[in-house]
């Protein structure tokens, strides 16, 4: 009875042909049968023979149930859905604890209801889960959370599933360990058992999983890259390059170095959206399940029943005191600011030397912009034994008088310098970075809060600018005093981190920034901070790696 989830053949369930999953599901409901009926036999017979066997038995049975929940919660295919739901409440039938979903939906700090339910979906929206799910075997909670935004979802899953996937000069379980040595960095244990998982599918050695020491040595020199990039990486040189390039038996290419690159700025960017958003664990990963019965002591049977047993929403989404009419006069004085800042660029333009002097203002100052939760976040052991020097965290530029020249894209940027370097490396993939970087940068519904017909350019721009200019990244053409003008101090708090120090988000941070916006227009808030970010640590590693070339 050693048949474990690895035995269980779960690829059948991701085939667009319905008899397909049909057979498949047929064999994981013999599978779990068979193991069900086992388990009961062996809690029938008076003086059982290994307690051993059946405690690995019975948590490679949880470990399928679990996988099943998900499937009836998550799956685009109704028939898996409800077959899915059905041989779990076969397993129930036969005095076998079933498990339950923890938590309520996709998000902590989104509504359940305000997010979109798979089974719900319009036709165009189906296609793109059932693309999401056939490549991945699962439609993950943070796709669940994009959706808010299907242009961008359709552009976002086409770029990862090109970079974990398709031809490319990395072998596949390369990418998924990069994956989890990133996100370790900030200390992001759902992205690191989402790719814990998938680095095993594709045949990856456990062993490399018990701490980064037990990886190849080439993997293992990636490890100071990872950590000055996620966290300080603007102190990128062409020494770091040379030093891996030319690391004798462990060298890495030039096309294999660029892959990487790229991929540990995706999971960087998207460790911060993941913490951003509040995405909670996958349903079948650990903490996003539980084999316990509810406690019924906190609540009134017939909550249960109707599925309201999360905490008032109203009180959940007040932030601190402040009434719904301060709200609305904070969305009102957000505009006509937007208005006044425009009239005055029609006026006048401030001078090179004027922009210059605002820039090194705005970049001080974003040094002086704290999280209030600004306590270390210690990392557990699951995930820091992915990465070395623990300790080594974001630290602002100009600390303790050390300068970092400004960067100035007039002179390395990605639309002329740094696209055609990762297109000419590692080919198409340029391409697709460009395009979600643009989709992020340009998205509007023309909307802010409860108005219609608003132009956001001047809005979006700042915050993309205000994320660069953390970086020590200046736009010459650029006035930095509009910075101050449309980013409150709050919402300054949440962007840097988000950005810099994603582990530390609380709710309260989600919660008290742009009160009276809806929660689509908060995720749209994190898909322009994750991809400014992401833009951000590229420019300055494709810079290094254009200065070892020349």
């Amino acid at each position: 009875m050693a048949e474990g989830e690895n035995e269980v053949r779960w690829d059948g369930l991701c085939s667009r042909d319905s008899t397909t999953r049909e057979t498949a599901l047929e064999n994981i409901r013999q599978i779990i049968l068979r193991k069900t009926e086992y388990l009961r036999s062996v809690k029938e017979t008076p003086y059982p023979s290994d307690g051993f066997s059946n405690a690995v038995c019975l948590d490679g049975l949880n470990k399928l149930l679990a996988h099943l929940l998900m499937l009836s919660k998550r799956c685009p295919f109704k028939d898996v859905r409800e077959k899915s739901e059905f041989i779990l409440k076969s397993v129930q039938e036969l005095g076998i604890r079933i498990p339950r979903p923890l938590g309520h939906g996709p998000s902590r700090f989104i509504p359940e209801k305000e997010i979109l339910q798979v089974g719900s979906e319009d036709a165009q929206m189906h296609a793109l889960f059932s693309d999401s799910f056939a490549a991945l075997g699962r439609l993950d909670n943070i796709t669940l959370v994009m959706v808010f935004h299907p242009q961008y979802l359709e552009s976002f899953l086409k770029t990862q599933h090109y970079l974990l996937q398709m031809d490319g000069p990395l072998p596949l379980h390369y990418r998924h360990y990069i994956g989890i040595m990133a996100a370790a960095r900030h200390q992001c244990s759902y992205l690191v058992n989402l790719h814990v998982n998938d680095f095993l599918h594709v045949g990856g050695d456990p062993k490399w999983l018990n701490g980064l020491e037990n990886a190849p040595r080439k993997l293992q020199n990636l490890g100071e890259l990872n950590k000055v990039l996620a966290h300080r990486p603007w102190l990128i040189t062409k020494e770091h390059i040379e030093g891996l390039l030319k690391a004798e038996e462990h060298s890495w290419s030039l096309a294999e170095l660029v892959h990487a690159v790229v991929l540990l700025t995706h999971y960087h960017s998207l460790a911060s959206f993941t913490f951003g958003c509040g995405i909670s664990p996958e349903i079948h990963c650990d903490g996003g399940h539980t084999f316990r019965p509810p406690s019924v002591s906190n609540y009134c049977i017939c909550d249960i029943t109707n599925g309201n047993h999360s905490v008032d929403e109203a009180q959940v989404n007040s932030a601190g005191n402040v009434s719904v009419s301060d709200s609305f006069f904070e969305v009102e004085a957000l505009m006509e600011k937007m208005r006044q800042l425009q009239e005055c660029r029609d006026e006048e333009e401030a001078s090179q030397e004027e922009m210059a002097s605002r820039f090194e203002i705005e970049k001080r100052e974003s040094m002086f912009v704290f999280s209030s939760d600004d306590e270390e976040v210690t990392p557990a052991r699951d995930v820091s034994r992915h990465f070395e020097d623990t300790s080594y965290g974001y630290k602002d530029f100009s600390r303790h008088g050390m300068h970092v020249p400004t960067f100035r894209v007039q002179d390395y940027c990605w639309e002329d310098h740094g696209y055609s370097l990762v297109n000419r490396l590692y080919p198409d993939v340029g391409q697709l970075i460009d395009e979600k970087f643009h989709i992020a940068y340009n998205l509007t519904y023309n909307t802010m809060a409860m108005h219609k017909d608003v132009d956001t350019s001047m809005l979006r721009r700042a915050i993309w600018n205000y994320i660069h200019c953390m970086f020590g990244i200046r736009y010459d053409d650029y006035d930095y005093g509009e910075i101050n003008q449309l980013l409150d101090r709050g919402f300054k708090v949440y962007i840097k981190t988000v950005v810099c120090t994603p582990e530390k988000v609380t709710k309260r941070m989600y919660d008290s920034f742009w009160r009276q916006f809806k929660h689509s227009e908060k995720v749209h808030v994190n898909l322009l901070l994750i991809e400014a970010r992401m833009q951000a640590e590229l420019l300055y590693a494709l810079r290094a790696i254009t200065r070892y070339m020349t």
